[in-house]
């Protein structure tokens, strides 16, 4: 699976974890996040997870902020894109089955770094119920 992620400075040890259990799982991870703990602004890192997965060069993208919610905004401005902070794994499995979310957000300040390698095994391995969520979930978009 082609997986996106990218964080900010609050994610660095989040992301180092997530990618060695997405590639030992043999999953092709393309890593836009920042490796230093130096404040950094959230979108440069959003973006381009959100621009992979809205253009269909990646399936599912990760993004890690202090909150999960500023990067879940701006991933969310992109065309398909369907991005939920989780912080739980019932939240995360979720967020899949229910909303075809295909980016999940993590709030780096509010959760651990094995509940996030967790959640995004969850994340991934959930797949979208349908029936009346895809009734919701064509209701999402506004263009």
């Amino acid at each position: 699976m082609k997986i996106s992620i990218g964080n900010d400075h609050a994610g660095p040890d989040y992301k180092k974890a997530i990618l060695e259990k997405l590639t030992s799982l043999g999953h092709e991870v393309t890593n836009y996040g920042t490796d230093s703990t130096d404040s950094v602004d959230y979108p440069d890192f959003g973006h381009p997870v959100a621009e992979d997965v809205s253009s269909g060069k990646s399936e599912f993208g990760i993004l890690i902020c202090g909150t999960g919610n500023g990067i879940a905004m701006s991933a969310n401005q992109h065309k398909n894109v369907r991005a939920g902070v989780c912080w739980t794994k019932e939240i995360a499995d979720l967020c899949r089955r229910h909303n075809d979310a295909n980016i999940i957000a993590i709030p780096a300040r509010f959760t651990s770094v094995p509940q996030a390698v967790d959640m995004v095994e969850h994340f991934l391995a959930t797949e979208f119920e349908g029936g009346r969520h895809a009734t919701r979930v064509n209701k999402i978009a506004c263009s």
